[in-house]
């Protein structure tokens, strides 16, 4: 199934091969920094077909008001929300996870994250919540960290990597921060492609989502991989600039689809 296009332009130009939803592959990860209920109708009005999964930031869903209503706005859209991985870290730190799992369930989130991206999780205790977890939820995975403590090499991002999949996770998210100049790029926001390969190596470019909140990242991913790249991080304003992009419909990724 090709992605949903505005009546009246169907077949104006060929269109690159796209995943319909629901997902597997090309899945669009989208945090949510903050909007309100009518901001996500919004959102969701705008682009629901090209979103698949929406993340509340950090721990923000503590303190965001009328948040109900704003999960039934993405539910209503098949798309499904989820807490920030801050929020299970904290959850874990403090020995809170049952509660977190009791609120989830009472809120109807069936998504849910697993990062150590700030705090350190020993490897046979995150192993064994992502194995607890799977049994009940989808399970994404954060490797990485966003204080580069893991070194670029890619052998520790390898291994958790590979832990998780194990341990019974659906998807692994690659680090790059909301910032987009940590964990897979540089100060700069370049990308660590030799980092991005080893990923890709070991556990297949279909299980990885990669963080990617700047143009030039996802212009990068999708040109090297293609429309259904998995891609994290993205801005609530940015949905329906990175569809384009995954159809070759902006010049930064035209010519890798519609030829020089």
């Amino acid at each position: 199934m090709s992605t949903p296009l505005v009546a009246g332009l169907e077949g104006l130009i060929p269109l690159p091969a796209r995943s319909g939803k629901p997902r597997t592959a090309g899945v669009t990860h989208v945090v949510d920094p903050g909007l309100t209920r009518v901001e996500a109708e919004g959102l969701m009005e705008l682009a629901a077909p090209h979103v698949d999964v929406v993340r509340l930031g950090w721990g923000s869903a503590i303190v965001t008001g009328g948040l109900e209503g704003k999960l039934a706005a993405y539910r209503e859209r098949d798309v499904a929300p989820m807490l920030g991985g801050t929020l299970t870290e904290l959850a874990w730190r403090h020995k809170r996870m049952g509660a977190l799992t009791a609120a989830l369930q009472r809120l109807g989130i069936r998504h849910v994250e697993v990062s150590e991206g700030t705090l350190d999780l020993p490897p046979g205790a995150k192993r064994r919540l992502i194995a607890e977890l799977a049994g009940e939820f989808t399970v994404f995975v954060e490797v990485g960290s966003k204080d580069g403590r893991l070194d670029p090499s890619g052998d520790q991002w390898v291994r958790q990597a590979a832990d998780a999949l194990e341990a019974g996770a659906q998807a692994i998210v690659c680090e790059g921060r909301v910032s987009g100049d940590a964990g897979l790029y540089w100060p700069d926001g370049s990308i660590r492609d030799e980092l991005v390969e080893a990923l890709v190596g070991a556990a297949g470019v279909e299980r990885l989502i990669f963080e990617a909140p700047r143009r030039t990242q996802q212009a990068w991913l999708v040109r090297h991989f293609g429309p259904d790249v998995n891609l994290g991080n993205i801005l609530p304003w940015d949905v329906i600039a990175v569809e384009s992009l995954r159809l070759g419909l902006r010049s930064d990724t035209l010519t890798r689809f519609h030829g020089a």
